[in-house]
């Protein structure tokens, strides 16, 4: 669900997720971060192009706002995701101090490769266990943001599947 200008920044990161294409297989993620009504970063995941697997979408983002703010902490900053961030891009957002967290789809619109394995709920888990000041709102454009990655009941061969 969105609230306010959620779906504006949304639907930015649905277009820097775009920006790399749009084929499923190359995880077309994109993350905006906003703080006092201006973005501060907008970043799409970049695991193979550098090579990193920490360079998710919203781990670029987090690094390009803390520089381009030249602090370490985002209070107050939203960060939008048009996936449901995963457990290092949580616990990213907790270090950060980031104050709410919107994602788009979540783990359920779309194939299990993109989630851990075993199905733990880890961006409830980890801001329960963290801090009970950090907003998380799923749901931000679902169907828009579900339509960039595989379906939840899509034929993926195994040798490219991610995470599994």
């Amino acid at each position: 669900m969105c609230v306010g200008d959620d779906e504006k920044w949304m639907r930015m990161a649905i277009e820097v997720a775009r920006s790399k294409g749009s084929d499923p297989a190359s995880s077309p993620l994109g993350c905006v971060i906003v703080l006092d009504g201006k973005v501060i970063a907008a970043e799409r995941n970049q695991t193979q192009e550098l090579p990193d697997a920490t360079a998710h979408a919203e781990m670029m983002a987090i690094r390009r706002a803390c520089e381009g703010i030249g602090e370490m902490e985002l209070r107050g900053a939203t960060l939008y995701s048009t996936l449901q961030p995963c457990g290092m891009c949580t616990m990213a957002s907790i270090w950060s101090k980031v104050g709410r967290v919107v994602y788009g789809a979540g783990r359920n619109e779309v194939h299990r490769m993109y989630f851990e394995a075993r199905h733990v709920d880890t961006l409830h888990f980890i801001a329960d266990a963290y801090r009970d000041d950090l907003e998380i709102h799923g749901g931000c454009l679902a169907d828009e943001c579900a339509g960039l990655y595989y379906s939840p009941d899509a034929d993926v061969p195994i040798e490219e599947q991610g995470n599994l």
